[in-house]
C-alpha cells in the first residue's frame, strides 16, 4: 500500500501527529540527530576550511535501516523536525541520508501540534533552509573546537572528566564572580525608625522616617536614632500632604522560554531541566478525555512574544465570554521586542484557549497542570485590560522630621482576575486631610545591615544570560545541567553556589582563555549565528575568524598551566591499611581515598552530619548525602546495615503520637515539623 512518509524527533510527537494525517500517511520518529559530530575526536577539519566531518550516531544503525526502508517505499517524504536551527540541522540531515535533492520540497514545519497546523504545513512545504542549517553549524563547530581544545589540557592539568565551552563557562563566571563579590562585601549598619499613629485612636497608621526638609538622613548608629526620637517626643504629628492618584498594573507578554523558565522556577521552585520537559509534553501531546491526544501548547523553545492574529481573536473572544467587554485589553498594545528574537516564531501560548486548566485538569499529572496552567493564564491575561488601584501617599511632619506612608485599593482587577497566584494586599488608610493631627503613640527603632547581591538562583542566572545575550532558549537548561553535573556550581537550597572546583576552573578560564569567557564575546558570537542565519555572513568564516586568537591561546595555555593538585590531607587513619586518607575530587564531588593507592583502593565518602543518631539502628548518624542527580536526601552512616531514608531533613524531636523521629518539611509553599512515619498524620508549624 502506498502512503507518505513523515519524520519527526520523537515517539510521542508521532503518535499525536499520526491521528491528524489519516490512513495515507505514516509518522515514524528519528529520535533525535541521526548524524553528528564523532564523541572520540574532534570532528572538524581545521586543514580543510573547517569541515565538519558528521558520521551516523553509534547505536542508530537498525533506526537508519528503517527509515531508508520506509522512504524507498513512500510516494513522498516529508521532514517534520522542530521549527529551530537544531530542527532544520536534524531534517537536513534526514535528507542526506535518504538521498532527498536540495531542491526537492520536503521540509514541513509547525509551532503548534494540532489539527489544522499540522494539514497545513503537509500542504506547504518547502526546501530545507540551509541558512538555518549552517547557523547550527556554525555554533556547532565554534562549540565543538572551544570544547573538545581546552576540555584536554584541563584533564591533564587539573583532573579527567572536566569540560569547558563557550557557555558554560561563561556562566560558571557569573556565578563566581557574584560569589567574589559577596565574600568581599563588608556589611554597613543602618537604622529605620517607623512612626505608629492612630486617628481618633482607633485606626493604625505606621509611617516610614524621611529625614528632614533639607533631605534624606542616613541613620548610621543607635545613638544617633536615640537622639532623633528625643528630640520628637512631645512634638505632634500632622499631616502636610495628602495625594490621591489612580495607578494602573498592565499584564506581561506571553512567555517566552526564558521567562517561563524564571517563573516556573520562582513559582514552583522547577528546575529549567524540569520545566523544558513538562513543556515538550504539553507541545508533543497529551491524551485528553473525551477529545484525543491534543499538543496543548506552541513550541517552547522560543525569544518572540509574538502571537497570531487568529489565536488573538480568539483569545479575546474568549474573554468577552467568560468575564464580559470591560476585562478586554486594548488591541493595539505595543510589546518590547528581543533584538534576537526569531519572529517567525509565537509565544509559548494554549493552542486552543478554551481548553481551561479546570477543563483538562483530570487528564494532567500535577506538574503538567500547573505549568499550563501557568501558560493558558499568562496568556489570556496578556490580551486583558490592565489592573486599576487607588493610590494615597501621605506625608507628615513630627517636629523638624518628616515620615511618609502610602496605601493603595484594588479597584478594577482586569488581568488579574486570571493571573494572580497571591493576595493582594491593599494597605488601607483611612480618610485624611492635611493640617489634621494624628495620635503619636509610639517609635519603633530597628537595627540593618546592608547585603551583598543575592547568588544566582536558575531563574535569576537565566535572566542574566538572556539579558546580556549569552546563549539562547535551546541552551539555557543544558547549560545549568552541564556546571552542575560537572561539579563547578552546587546548590545551596535553590542558590547556586560555586564550588573550590569551579573557582579554580574559573581562574584558570579568566588567565589563560579570557576571550572565551568574555560576556561580550559570547553575546557577539550570538549576534555572528543570526548573520549566518539572515543570510550576511558565511559560516565558515565566522569559524574563521574566531580561530586564529584562538589557536594561540591553545598552545600558550598548555605550556604554561601547572598542574593543580586537588587532594588535600587529612588525619583520618584508613581502616584497612592504617596510611592516611586524602580528600579527593570525584565526578559528584570529594570523596576520601587512601593515600597508598594504588597499594590500596580504599574509598568512602564524605560524611556530613546533621548531629542526630538515626532512630532506626540507633547507633549510626543521620547524615546529609546527594542522589547521582544531585537531589539532596538523609540517610544513615551505617549503611547498608540500616536503610534508614528521609528527602526531608530529620528533627532532633519525637513524634507525640507515635514515637518516630520528625522531619522538617520545607518548600516554597509549605514549611512545617510532620511525623516521618507515612502512616502517621502528626504536624506542627515550624
Amino acid at each position: 500500500m502506498s502512503y507518505n512518509l513523515v519524520i519527526v524527533e520523537s515517539p510521542a510527537k508521532a503518535k499525536t501527529i499520526e491521528k491528524f494525517l489519516g490512513k495515507n500517511f505514516k509518522v515514524v520518529a528519528s529520535i533525535g540527530h541521526v548524524r553528528d559530530l564523532p564523541k572520540s575526536k574532534m570532528g572538524v577539519d581545521i586543514e580543510d576550511n573547517f569541515d565538519p566531518k558528521y558520521i551516523n550516531i553509534r547505536g542508530k544503525g537498525d533506526l537508519i535501516k528503517s527509515l531508508k526502508t520506509a522512504a524507498k517505499k513512500a510516494d513522498r517524504v516529508y521532514l517534520a523536525t522542530d521549527p529551530d536551527r537544531e530542527g532544520e540541522a536534524i531534517a537536513w540531515h534526514l535528507a542526506y541520508i535518504l538521498g532527498i535533492p536540495e531542491e526537492e520540497a520536503c521540509r514541513v514545519t509547525f509551532h503548534e501540534i494540532t489539527k489544522d497546523a499540522v494539514k497545513s504545513a503537509v500542504k506547504n512545504p518547502r526546501t530545507v533552509d540551509v541558512k538555518l542549517v549552517d547557523a547550527q553549524q556554525a555554533r556547532r563547530v565554534l562549540d565543538r573546537l572551544v570544547g573538545y581544545s581546552i576540555s584536554p589540557i584541563l584533564w591533564r592539568k587539573v583532573k579527567k572528566g572536566l569540560s569547558a565551552g563557550r557557555v558554560q563557562s561563561v556562566a560558571t563566571k557569573l556565578i563566581c564572580d557574584r560569589e567574589r563579590e559577596i565574600l568581599a562585601f563588608i556589611p554597613k549598619e543602618f537604622w529605620k525608625i517607623e512612626l505608629h499613629t492612630t486617628k481618633a485612636n482607633k485606626d493604625l497608621i505606621i509611617l516610614d522616617f524621611h529625614g528632614d526638609a533639607s533631605g534624606k538622613i542616613e541613620l548610621e548608629t543607635e545613638n544617633q536614632v536615640d537622639q532623633i526620637i528625643e528630640s520628637m517626643k512631645a512634638q505632634p504629628c500632622v499631616i502636610q500632604s495628602v495625594e490621591t492618584k489612580k495607578k494602573y498594573r498592565h499584564p506581561a507578554a506571553p512567555f517566552i522560554t526564558s521567562s517561563l523558565q524564571q517563573e516556573a522556577s520562582n513559582r514552583f521552585g522547577f528546575t529549567t531541566k524540569k520545566t523544558m520537559m513538562l513543556a515538550q509534553q504539553l507541545y508533543e501531546g497529551i491524551s485528553i478525555k473525551g477529545k484525543g491526544t491534543i499538543g496543548l501548547i506552541t513550541y517552547m523553545r522560543t525569544d518572540s512574544v509574538r502571537i497570531s492574529e487568529v489565536a488573538k481573536e480568539s483569545c479575546r473572544a474568549y474573554i468577552s465570554d467568560a468575564f464580559g467587554e470591560a476585562y478586554l485589553g486594548s488591541e493595539d498594545k505595543k510589546t518590547k521586542v528581543s533584538k534576537s528574537a526569531q519572529d517567525a516564531h509565537e509565544a509559548i501560548r494554549p493552542t486552543y484557549v478554551e481548553l481551561s486548566p479546570e477543563e483538562i485538569e483530570l487528564s494532567l499529572s500535577k506538574d503538567q497542570y500547573r505549568l499550563y496552567d501557568l501558560i493558558w493564564s499568562r496568556f489570556v491575561a496578556a490580551q486583558m485590560a490592565s489592573a486599576e488601584f487607588e493610590g494615597l501617599s501621605i506625608e507628615a511632619n513630627v517636629g523638624a522630621y518628616i515620615f511618609k506612608t502610602t496605601g493603595s485599593k484594588l479597584l478594577f482587577e482586569g488581568f488579574l482576575k486570571v493571573y494572580t497566584f497571591s493576595k493582594q494586599n491593599d494597605k488601607l488608610l483611612p480618610e485624611l486631610s492635611v493640617r489634621e493631627t494624628l495620635n503619636v503613640k509610639s517609635f519603633d527603632k530597628t537595627q540593618h545591615f546592608t547585603q551583598p547581591s543575592a547568588r544566582f538562583t536558575e531563574a535569576s542566572l537565566v535572566k542574566e544570560m538572556e539579558e546580556k545575550g549569552i546563549g539562547r532558549p535551546s541552551t539555557y537548561a543544558p547549560t545549568i545541567s552541564t556546571i552542575l553535573s560537572r561539579g563547578y556550581v552546587e546548590k545551596e537550597k535553590k542558590n547556586l553556589k560555586p564550588t573550590e572546583l569551579g573557582f579554580i576552573i574559573d581562574e584558570i578560564m579568566g588567565e589563560y582563555f579570557s576571550t572565551i569567557v568574555d560576556v561580550t564575546f559570547t553575546a557577539n558570537m550570538e549576534q555572528r549565528f543570526d548573520g549566518v542565519e539572515e543570510g550576511q555572513e558565511e559560516w565558515k568564516q565566522v569559524i574563521k575568524d574566531f580561530y586564529g586568537d584562538f589557536d594561540s591561546l591553545l598552545k600558550n595555555a598548555d605550556e604554561a598551566i601547572e598542574k593543580v593538585d586537588l587532594t588535600e590531607e587529612t588525619d583520618i587513619p584508613c581502616d584497612k591499611c592504617g596510611n592516611m586518607m586524602l580528600i579527593r575530587h570525584g565526578r559528584y564531588g570529594k570523596f576520601l581515598a587512601c593515600s597508598n593507592y594504588p597499594e590500596c583502593n580504599n574509598t568512602k565518602p564524605i560524611l556530613k552530619l546533621i548531629g542526630i543518631k538515626c532512630p532506626e539502628c540507633e547507633t549510626g548518624d543521620i547524615i546529609e548525602r546527594k542522589t547521582k542527580k544531585l537531589k539532596t536526601f538523609y540517610g544513615c552512616s551505617e549503611f547498608p546495615n540500616c536503610h534508614f531514608v528521609s528527602w526531608d531533613q530529620p528533627v532532633d524531636k519525637k513524634c507525640p503520637k507515635c514515637g518516630d523521629i520528625l522531619v522538617h518539611k520545607k518548600s516554597k509553599k509549605q514549611d512545617f515539623i510532620k511525623c516521618h512515619n507515612a502512616n502517621c498524620d502528626y504536624k506542627e508549624e515550624n
